[in-house]
Formats: structure tokens, sequence, C-alpha cells
């Protein structure tokens, strides 16, 4: 999938570039285009803070269940 991203974007010389941004200057116009990438990076920082929260609620238990191994077998030890 990547692989025909990358060669659909690759084909593109510096005219079909010029041509799609002119294209996109003219459907958004000048004023609203940043706006637009405002927005988007917006999107992609919540996206990276959601993927951070994530994997920090992954690896929290696995952290708790380490500190508490220890403690439970020190428990037993001094049981004995």
């Amino acid at each position: 999938m990547l692989n025909s991203i990358l060669l659909l974007f690759g084909n593109l010389g510096t005219t079909e570039l010029i041509i799609i941004v002119v294209i996109i200057l003219l459907l958004f116009g000048g004023r609203k285009i940043p706006e637009l990438m405002k927005g988007i990076g917006k999107g992609i920082r919540s996206y990276k803070e959601g993927l951070e929260d994530v994997k920090s609620e992954i690896e929290k238990p696995l952290k708790d269940g380490d500190d508490k191994k220890p403690a439970k077998d020190e428990e037993k030890k001094e049981k004995e």
C-alpha cells in the first residue's frame, strides 16, 4: 500500500505539482489554506498526544506489576 502511494507521487514532475497547487488554490482560496493547515496541524498533534496516552496506559500496569512483585516476595520471606 505504502509503496503504491510512493510510486504515485514519485512519478509526478514539477509541472504536475504546480497544476495540483493551482487547483488547490482555486478550490480553497488563499485565505482558507492557512486555516486548513492549522487544522491539520492540530489534528496531528492531538493524534500524537493520544498515542502517547495509550502508550503510557499500557506501560503503567507493567511498571506497577514489576514494583509489586519484589514486595510480595519480601513479605513471603519475612513470614518464613
